[in-house]
């Protein structure tokens, strides 16, 4: 064997970092491409699930179908944007109050974040089942609180004008910590050389938290915004579980009109369309988040 036919110990180090990361990339593949690739496909056909009857191509008629002649997916898309809007701006503020409230040291604090967060344990489905007790017209604890205070029962989510809000009212309680465990890391790693400054050239509370606290807490913001509404848009467990998209369409958002579509009507082209186009309204959100966040940080460097 001449020298220039031997592998040298250097070209086998150049392919070994394959053997770690090829597992990696055969899960990317089977777990996220694939899926999405099928859905894609998939969605280029009419197909009822049947084992006998194989998928007949209509190209882009699903599409057109979803976006010009079914009233309902506009419906869903608007009320999905709805309670995710207001489902993160109040979270934001919540968080961002409460994220102010606990930094720093004092008694207890270990205990106080610890229950901040407690209602991120527990199950989605768990949490649906007890808002719903707490919901009921008649024996509910929130009716209880107004005939206490000789206010009219309310239906909640049994109204068509209220189980909406009802709904974003439990996201608000179940998520706001997630705002404020992410605004309270970002708190914790300002410098606190400019606010000391400040404070001695006598800014006061208001604008040392306007014109320093919010400006430096900007990208961990949107940063927290982006997560928890790319969660919010995908929120479905919740939703199901309390109403099932009713009472009629009042809480029937996307991810609850595709799964009626796919698994109640059996039109898994028609909701495999509607999944493209909510992954394309998913996509393009993020990256709207993190272009501002770029240009944010532009700014201020």
């Amino acid at each position: 064997m001449t020298p220039s036919s031997r592998i040298s110990a250097t070209d086998i180090n150049k392919w070994v970092w394959l053997l770690f990361v090829l597992p990696a990339v055969v899960f990317v593949l089977l777990m996220i491409i694939f899926p999405i690739a099928y859905t894609v496909h998939l969605s280029l056909h009419e197909w009822s699930g049947s084992a006998t009857r194989p998928p007949t191509p209509v190209q882009f008629g699903n599409y057109e179908n979803l976006l010009t002649r079914d009233p309902r997916f506009g419906e869903a898309v608007l009320r999905t944007f709805q309670f995710t809007g207001i489902a993160v701006a109040v979270e934001l503020g919540l968080g961002l109050g409460i994220a102010l409230l606990i930094n720093g040291p004092f008694l207890g604090h270990g205990i106080v974040r610890a229950l901040v967060l407690l209602p991120m344990v527990a199950t989605p489905v768990a949490i649906a089942m007890a808002w719903l007790l707490m919901f009921q017209p008649t024996i509910g604890l929130f009716n209880g609180i107004l005939k206490t205070l000789g206010l009219p029962p309310q239906m909640w989510i049994g109204s068509q004008d209220q189980a909406l809000g009802s709904l974003i009212l439990v996201d608000v309680w179940q998520w706001t910590p997630m705002m404020v465990l992410i605004l309270l890391a970002g708190l914790t790693t300002l410098p606190s050389e400019p606010f000391e400054a400040a404070r001695v050239d006598g800014a006061s509370a208001w604008q040392r938290f306007f014109y320093m606290t919010l400006p430096l807490l900007f990208p961990t913001m949107i940063a927290a915004v982006l997560l928890r509404s790319i969660d919010a848009l995908k929120t479905f467990d919740i939703i199901y579980t309390m109403t099932r998209g009713g009472p009629g369409f009042a809480t029937e958002t996307i991810n609850i009109y595709g799964y009626v579509l796919a698994f109640e009507y059996f039109r898994l082209g028609n909701a495999s369309s509607l999944l493209v186009v909510f992954f394309a309204i998913v996509l393009g959100i993020s990256l709207f988040f993190v272009q501002i966040r770029k240009r944010w940080g532009a700014t201020y460097e």
